[in-house]
């Protein structure tokens, strides 16, 4: 199948992009720039990636929309909670449907460019937190995507049922290389190893047995 991946340069996107290359044919890779905190090291590692993979890269800047949507993720690196990955701390960090608006985007591109499906990397771990990753939403947002294009495109999902360690492993399996991927919700230079994503980054990586490559500013 021809496929257009959703790319945003993270560990699970990235896994998603090699994964789709072993088993479909990628028209390219999409990116897009909604003005987190983390966009501009997170993009170039999408960009990196893409190119590495020999895929054409997209980038579509969604900046004046975002400036539209209320997010910790939107308000500056001060504004990311630090400590666990839990509700009360990453609910702040929701950005209202971004994966509905990336897909209902993805959906326009892919089509023009010749695409059949949609490979997004949601998975088990996000389905409390993200509405707009659980698989009830995915399976009716695949409806309305087929339904609405000519090329009856599907929103392809292999990540559904894992946990973000099973996706670290099957990316080591892969060849992914983790070092150029981006987590860290406060955007610095180097990971800051005390905000939720980059504390589950870690355990993905310990749980999952797999070295981590990662600079964290703080080893705690």
């Amino acid at each position: 199948m021809k496929v257009a991946v959703l790319l945003s340069g993270g560990l699970d996107s990235t896994t998603a992009l090699h994964w789709a290359l072993r088993h479909h044919e990628v028209v390219c890779a999409l990116s897009f720039d909604y003005g987190s905190n983390h966009a501009a090291r997170e993009l170039s590692c999408a960009r990196w990636q893409a190119e590495h993979g020999g895929v054409p890269y997209h980038e579509i800047d969604l900046r004046p929309i975002s400036a539209h949507l209320e997010s910790a993720l939107l308000s500056g690196a001060d504004a990311i909670p630090t400590g666990d990955y839990a509700e009360e701390n990453m609910k702040q960090t929701v950005v209202p449907f971004r994966n509905g608006i990336f897909l209902a985007i993805a959906a326009g591109i892919a089509e023009s460019k010749g695409a059949e499906g949609l490979v997004i990397a949601a998975h088990g771990g996000d389905h409390a937190l993200y509405p707009d990753c659980r698989e009830d939403f995915m399976a009716a947002m695949s409806a309305a995507i087929t339904h609405g294009t000519y090329a009856r495109l599907q929103i392809l999902r292999p990540f559904i049922a894992n946990t973000k360690a099973e996706i670290t492993a099957i990316g080591a399996e892969l060849g992914v290389d983790f070092a150029h991927t981006y987590s860290c919700y406060c955007g610095g230079e180097l990971h800051c190893g005390q905000c939720s994503t980059c504390r589950e980054r870690k355990e993905s990586f310990a749980a999952a047995g797999v070295p981590d490559p990662t600079l964290y500013a703080e080893q705690a």
